[in-house]
């Protein structure tokens, strides 16, 4: 496991942990379907258009590059529905249970992954159950009812589990056009959803146009592809947990820019949760999935 690739996780976890705003302020103005249609087929052009610039940056010849479409769609169809079923859960729960129930895909990795014939060893299960701790203390304030949002959210960690393995399967292709092809595909699958269903309006698509243009460019065109080039050097269970720090810098970028105050709760939860990566990362050469 090389080190640029839990760099580059933990930069997507950065980005997606201070991003989580922009979603809850565009679902007060346009549907799930609308920005899930919207943010990804942003990403998909600005990631076309900067091909040619990445490739010089990487020394490839663009006329030679060879676009994964296989992965890419298939990459496109989960990250569409798991984006999908986020948006929608946001609506009927609150926004702690939402980071906890999403970040459930820290556990649903290793187990998937054990009836793929990798299985996490001893260091990354004693990793995942710090991290699902320190998640807990970092989201829940005492409701442990369980609704409708939080099953679509349930959903949403499985969906996301799977983009983690599909990734690690397709990854070591070109990862700048498999992260623009699975953005088209997960915007044309909800576009006529959001034709049909919710018709959004150009007035209400003005209101909301800065966290649409943000989570698309920054969180999924900047964020998803930094995750699948980051999870090139790094097993999918460690990517996982890494990836769930995003709770941890949501709760700090709020401290941070919104100078909202840390309970000990969620202290507690950051120390966990920081105890959970330097689990799974120190030795880490001893206690590779096999």
């Amino acid at each position: 496991m090389k080190a640029s690739g839990p760099v580059l996780l933990f930069l997507t976890a950065l980005i997606w942990g201070c991003a989580f705003s922009a979603q809850s302020a565009a679902a007060e103005h346009i549907g799930p379907w609308t920005f899930t249609c919207i943010r990804n087929l942003i990403a998909a052009a600005a990631l076309f258009f900067l091909c040619p610039l990445l490739d010089r940056m990487r020394g490839i010849s663009t006329e030679k590059a060879k676009w994964p479409v296989k992965g890419g769609i298939l990459c496109g169809i989960m990250l569409g529905s798991a984006s999908m079923f986020q948006q929608a859960g946001i609506q009927y729960t609150t926004a702690g249970k939402a980071g906890f129930l999403t970040a459930l895909y820290i556990v649903i990795v290793p187990l998937i992954s054990i009836f793929t014939g990798k299985k996490p060893g001893k260091r990354m299960i004693a990793a995942v159950a710090l991290a699902f701790a320190g998640l807990y203390f970092l989201s829940f304030r005492g409701d442990f009812s369980f609704g409708t949002g939080d099953l679509l959210l349930v959903i949403c960690a499985f969906l996301f589990a799977v983009h983690i393995l599909v990734i690690d399967r397709y990854g070591a292709e070109d990862g700048v056009r498999l992260s623009c092809i699975q953005f088209l595909t997960a915007g044309i699958i909800c576009l006529i959803p959001m034709i049909v269903m919710e018709r959004p309006a150009a007035a209400d698509l003005r209101t909301a146009w800065f966290p649409i243009f943000y989570a698309g460019l920054i969180s999924s065109c900047a964020g998803y592809t930094l995750q699948i080039l980051g999870q090139k050097d790094c097993d999918p269970s460690a990517a996982g947990l890494i990836l769930s720090f995003e709770s941890v810098f949501a709760v700090l970028s709020g401290f941070l820019f919104l100078h909202e105050r840390l309970s000990a709760a969620e202290i507690l939860g950051c120390i966990l949760m920081m105890a959970a990566v330097l689990t799974a990362q120190i030795k880490r050469s001893q206690e590779e999935i096999s």
